[in-house]
């Protein structure tokens, strides 16, 4: 089975495998109860059944690990609850210690990972569902056997969608759905607890909305926006050396955020009040600077090429242009201690 890959922001990602997971499992230190498809591991869900489940179950370590799942993302929002133990996890850079009782979502994709670096002794439900979303700006298409009428449906995809919170203190009646689900999945055997599954699955999403209703949630639209595509891309793009040493036009770019020229080349100059070529230098020529400094001993010329530079003149030109030296003279100064801003916006 092909692991599905999403292209974005001038990155391909490969969904999350879990093979820590599966490693652990077969050396005896965990206990891992799910119902799967694809590439995760776990009992196989019928072909037609629950559609959109990617897993739904749990782990059990009665001890800390010697493994943790590193930075990853998933093709959909994923769910856990931690019933008992303790467990680092991070979203995007931040750090959190789950407790007992801690419930926590991540968007279609959100990089996340769980483990400080290694998984502690505890239970976690989980739940993947894929709905359909490959840029932050798309519609999450909810499948047909989630049941809840069309503007509870349309609320909490507001509050999962619009928050930038990933950690809560779940509702009693959440941890009561997760312990539900956890048993109709140790209980399922070819595809028996399916019906009560669906059931249990739609009563987790109802009481997440109700204890979301119950709460100060702030919702931030900006996550959802085209703009916020657009803003992912650049910061995604400026920090990859690889991929800004891709032959870039802005069709492409614009293609790969899954707009047209015009709307992207906007949202960049709004952005970073610069054209997407000019940006696309700007940021070229900050991770060159970088690399004259950390690779001393590294030619000039291929430094310009790993950076993207068609030719060490055109790098040159445009090194001069931005900093006021040369690359060579940029180079000696660093044993100085002069160190100038490498930020590519200025």
């Amino acid at each position: 089975m092909a692991i599905p890959i999403y292209q974005e922001h001038g990155r391909r990602y490969e969904a999350d495998t879990c093979r820590p997971v599966v490693t652990a499992v077969q050396a005896g230190q965990l206990r891992h109860v799910a119902l799967s498809r694809e590439h995760y591991p776990g009992r196989r869900l019928p072909r037609n059944a629950l559609r959109g489940v990617k897993s739904v179950g749990f782990w059990d370590a009665d001890r800390r690990q010697d493994w943790g799942l590193d930075w990853h993302r998933n093709e959909g929002i994923e769910l856990t609850f931690l019933e008992r133990g303790g467990l680092g996890f991070a979203v995007e850079g931040r750090e959190f210690h789950l407790k007992a009782g801690d419930l926590t979502f991540t968007r279609p994709w959100q990089q996340h990972r769980v483990g400080d670096p290694y998984v502690g002794a505890g239970r976690l439900h989980f739940l993947i569902l894929d709905l359909g979303v490959h840029r932050p700006h798309q519609p999450w298409r909810w499948p047909s056997w989630i049941v809840l009428t069309d503007d509870d449906l349309r609320q909490l995809t507001d509050f999962l969608r619009h928050n930038e919170q990933p950690v809560w203190r779940a509702a009693p009646e959440v941890a009561r759905c997760f312990s539900r689900i956890g048993a109709a999945v140790e209980a399922d055997r070819d595809g028996s607890g399916i019906s009560r599954l669906a059931v249990h699955v739609n009563q987790l999403f109802l009481s997440v909305l109700e204890m979301f209703r119950s709460r100060d949630v702030r919702l931030d639209q900006s996550l959802s926006s085209a703009s916020r595509t657009v803003e992912l891309f650049w910061n995604d793009l400026c920090g990859d050396l690889e991929h800004l040493a891709l032959e870039w036009t802005v069709r492409g770019m614009a293609r790969r955020c899954g707009m047209g020229a015009t709307s992207f080349i906007h949202h960049s100059k709004q952005l970073n009040n610069a054209t997407p070529m000019r940006h696309l230098n700007q940021c070229r020529l900050a991770a060159a600077a970088r690399l004259l400094i950390e690779q001393p001993d590294r030619s000039i010329t291929d430094i310009a090429l790993s950076c993207g530079f068609a030719s060490s003149q055109y790098f040159a030109t445009l090194f001069r242009d931005r900093f006021g030296v040369t690359p060579r003279s940029f180079r000696a100064a660093k044993t100085k201690g002069s160190r100038p801003n490498l930020s590519p916006r200025a």
